[in-house]
């Protein structure tokens, strides 16, 4: 059984934990590798490692600093196709997404490139007679990333780069679902010129996140996941005293109004509901149909679910692949049994897959849920699957206060041919990401990523401007160069300007 290492000051290595953890191929069921999970004796040597990297790295010229990032961007890129196949073994999703997540993440990389624009501070001359003052940024150290099993490669590098890019080193703790991509990237960082040590990975389970939470030599935490745990992370992290960013779960709506394209809104948000199988965390999960939109929608979005083609996600005509576990299949298929018998209607119903050759895998089919209320356990619990429930609301204002009832507040979607409406739309839902007429509104690299109320804990969002500002701290000097034959002048009273 071939064996996923850590990754730790530069070379691979097994660790001392002993611990190994199953790695399945979703589309078949089978386990295809183990993983050495981390003990925190391997957590702290990787922090070790990082720490002395950190010495040096962080007095690295920008220009050292860039030319690595340039080199690392080219390799990326030729290893797209490598990279793209771990994703879709480990993780089920298919080729062309696998691929796209990869090029998302390649955006980042390109906006770390402009790291010595992004860290250039502000100078203010003679702000008071003979003296001048002036501001820069310097990283805090040995950060960590926390990241999630659904974009094994796209998460990490909303993360490293930036953080990199600024003068820390990283440890990075993937999900044990999906390890292989992390440790080809580490591979890449090496290959790019990165010294050892300066980007680590330790894969593991809850003692190794409790161990990066708790190690008094990590400066910062980035996370991406599930609520619960973006909570538990904040709290434990801030606790000992670091800077964290923790991005929680979704429960993403599309509102479509009256005079919508009917066809072009069911559409997207086919894709969108059930690309990656629902595993995004900006997937769209509810559709908030608006007065007679309602039926006409329900009705395309049936016929769209019913078209969309199922199976593993290295075959070529896949659209969409399993879902990560047994467990997680077991999880979604109860939810939408929850909603028959809370009075939904099944519109499309994906619990049973006909094809013998998609039996073991982990497939559930797109699923399709009308007449969907606020109270029932497939709205009120985020599924992470592709199951997309439709509520019905009278106008655009009760689209928008059932959005901002909601405790998630990450992505949301309108589609309408209403200008004034979008503009309203826009403006009134207490959501962090919006989409007019896009039904996943992920920002573009030079952008932050995140959302509001429970789908972000902490102050930042992820990559772009915030992400460089999460990654470092200022530093503002007043300086005076006075002329010795002037003398000190010093007074007691508090300094003023003048």
């Amino acid at each position: 059984m071939r064996t996923i290492d850590h990754w730790i000051g530069g070379k691979p290595t097994a660790g001392t934990a002993h611990r190994v953890g199953p790695v399945y191929d979703p589309a078949t069921g089978r386990q295809q590798a183990e993983v050495a999970l981390a003990d925190a004796s391997d957590v702290d040597l990787a922090v070790q490692a990082a720490s002395e990297a950190f010495v040096s790295w962080s007095q690295t010229s920008l220009s050292k600093r860039t030319g690595i990032l340039f080199a690392f961007r080219e390799l990326v890129r030729a290893h797209t196709d490598e990279l793209a196949e771990l994703i879709t073994s480990e993780h089920g999703k298919v080729l062309a997404d696998a691929r796209g997540e990869v090029q998302r993440g390649l955006e980042v990389v390109e906006f770390a490139c402009g790291i010595p624009q992004l860290l250039k501070g502000e100078f203010s001359d003679q702000v008071s007679t003979g003296i001048d003052s002036f501001s820069f940024r310097q990283p805090l150290g040995v950060v960590a990333g926390i990241t999630p099993f659904n974009f094994p490669v796209m998460v990490p590098m909303w993360m490293n780069p930036i953080a990199i890019a600024c003068g820390n080193t990283f440890v990075l703790k993937p999900s044990e679902r999906v390890p292989s991509a992390s440790v080809l990237l580490a591979e890449l960082w090496a290959e790019a010129g990165l010294p050892d040590g300066v980007f680590n990975v330790v894969n593991g389970d809850k003692v190794a996140v409790d161990a990066l939470l708790d190690h008094p030599d990590v400066a910062a935490v980035s996370f991406v996941g599930s609520t619960p745990i973006a909570r538990y992370v904040h709290e434990r992290a801030t606790q000992a005293g670091k800077r964290v960013q923790a991005l929680g779960g979704a429960k993403n709506h599309a509102v479509v109004l009256p005079d919508a394209d009917i066809d072009f809104a069911a559409d997207h948000l086919t894709a969108a509901a059930f690309g990656s199988a629902g595993q995004r965390c900006m997937a769209i999960s509810a559709a908030v149909a608006v007065g007679d939109a309602a039926d006409r929608l329900v009705e395309t979005l049936r016929a769209k679910a019913a078209a969309v083609q199922v199976g593993p996600g290295a075959d070529s005509t896949s659209e969409m692949g399993p879902v990560i576990t047994q467990q997680s299949k077991d999880r979604i298929i109860g939810y939408v049994t929850s909603a028959e018998g809370q009075g939904a209607t099944l519109v499309a119903d994906g619990r049973t897959i006909q094809a013998d050759a998609l039996q073991d895998g982990y497939f559930v089919g797109p699923t399709v849920i009308d007449h969907v209320t606020a109270e029932m356990d497939v709205y009120r619990n985020e599924v992470f699957g592709p199951v997309l429930v439709v509520l019905r609301a009278e106008t655009l204002d009760d689209a928008i206060a059932l959005i901002n009832a909601n405790p998630y507040g990450n992505g949301t979607s309108v589609f309408t041919g209403s200008g004034e409406a979008a503009r309203r739309f826009q403006r009134e839902v207490h959501v962090g990401m919006i989409g007019i007429n896009v039904p996943i509104p992920v920002p573009m690299a030079y952008y932050s990523f995140g959302g509001w109320k429970d789908s972000l804990f902490g102050d930042t969002h992820v990559h772009g401007p915030e992400g460089v500002r999460f990654y470092t701290r200022a530093k503002v000097v007043t300086s005076r160069w006075p002329h010795s034959e002037t003398g000190g002048g010093a007074s007691y009273s508090f300094p003023t300007s003048n």
